[in-house]
């Protein structure tokens, strides 16, 4: 059996109408629709809302993982109080950092950070619509494929065609926003957008903290390497392991692990970040491995799904980095803007001395405002 008809089939089972009283027979199972296609449409329960929201929906729809086959995702529409100017709200298309790769970290169902509600309403206050996809695999079948960068591409893009198929008050007119994870995947977005979805009119994207060279890191790590203390890199050590496994079943992952690694590996399977961070706390980022990862299928495999693309950049692109960051650290984005440019790309860079990973999301806002109005102008 095809992946397809595999994806099809389980969300088929999750999907058809149950049968009526009586009768032995189910309706016909829905098919996989075109990207885009909303599944279902549901109110958002009042407490998920961003500030400054007149109406907040929850849906799920067609989308396409990174190999073109039909997937499931979920997310939410946040549309402003007021009429909408002409030819509808301006549309930001916001896609999230890491919140884990199992379904109850979805942020539609399980909320959002107090940092992300306050950025997001802030965007909201001047005047956009805010569309926040879930990604594939939370909330959906299948296990969350983290930072597989034209996965996590598509199910942005195709949460704004869902929304304007169900409010006709959105415009065409969009934005890629991200942050941390979402940073990776808006310069994903801004490398396929246009070619992904021509009928919208894609105008360019921010992306802050971007994820970025992961595979270039990892394939540094090994359990002869440093002791890397954090809980934080840690977690996100395991999503990356999770996600490639997901996005690449065929993967040896087992092959890289330690006993620890192996335990860790399968509790990041549910567990969200934070309660992920606390089980993380004391172990290393080498005291997961048995092997280092350089050797091996891990680079090979990881590439294609992780790399940032060096092409393909149409529309303006603006990419934001703290220097204190720990968690995407500065160099990893220094690189990614050098190698951007010698590919011929002029992202729009911003550098924030002093300022964490949290710090850079708030301190980009004063640049990225004006740098989005420009692209609606």
């Amino acid at each position: 059996m095809t992946r397809r008809a595999v994806i099809t089939l389980v969300s088929t089972a999750l999907l058809a109408t149950a049968p009526l009283a009586g009768s032995a027979v189910a309706d016909p199972p829905p098919a996989a629709g075109a990207p885009g296609t909303v599944v279902s449409n549901e109110a958002l329960p009042r407490h998920l809302w961003l500030d400054g929201a007149a109406s907040a929906r929850r849906l799920t729809y067609w989308t396409q993982d990174s190999d073109g086959n039909p997937a499931l995702s979920t997310g939410a529409i946040f549309v402003p109080a007021g009429t909408p100017p002409p030819g509808g709200w301006p549309v930001v298309s916001w896609e999230h950092g890491t919140v884990g790769v199992g379904d109850d970290c979805a942020p539609s169902t399980a909320g959002r950070s107090p940092r992300d509600m306050s950025y997001l309403g802030t965007w909201m206050k001047q005047g956009y619509a805010v569309v926040a996809t879930d990604y594939i695999g939370l909330g959906t079948p299948g296990v969350h494929a983290y930072l597989d960068g034209r996965a996590e591409a598509h199910a942005g893009i195709d949460m704004v065609r869902a929304a304007r198929a169900v409010d006709d008050s959105l415009a065409s007119r969009w934005v890629a926003i991200g942050q941390s994870q979402g940073g990776g995947a808006a310069v994903f977005t801004a490398s396929l957008a246009t070619r992904y979805a021509p009928e919208l009119d894609y105008r360019g994207a921010v992306a802050t903290g971007p994820a970025s060279n992961v595979v270039e890191a990892f394939s540094l790590i090994g359990p002869a390497g440093p002791a890397i203390r954090s809980a934080h890199l840690t977690a996100y050590a395991t999503y990356v392991l999770n996600g490639l496994k997901a996005a690449r079943p065929a993967f040896d992952l087992d092959s890289y692990l330690s006993p620890v690694g192996r335990d860790l590996v399968s509790d990041a399977q549910t567990l969200c970040f934070t309660p992920l961070a606390d089980r993380a706390e004391g172990v290393t980022v080498n005291q997961l491995f048995s092997r280092p990862l350089a050797e091996g299928d891990f680079v090979a495999t990881a590439r294609p799904v992780m790399d940032v693309p060096m092409s393909g950049y149409d529309r303006p692109l603006f990419i934001g980095q703290g220097t204190n960051d720990s968690d995407v650290p500065f160099p990893m984005t220094a690189k990614l803007i050098a190698d951007l440019e010698l590919n011929g790309v002029r992202p729009e860079a911003h550098i924030y001395p002093g300022k964490d990973h949290d710090g850079t999301v708030y301190a980009s806002q004063p640049d990225s405002i004006p740098f989005v109005a420009r692209l609606f102008a």
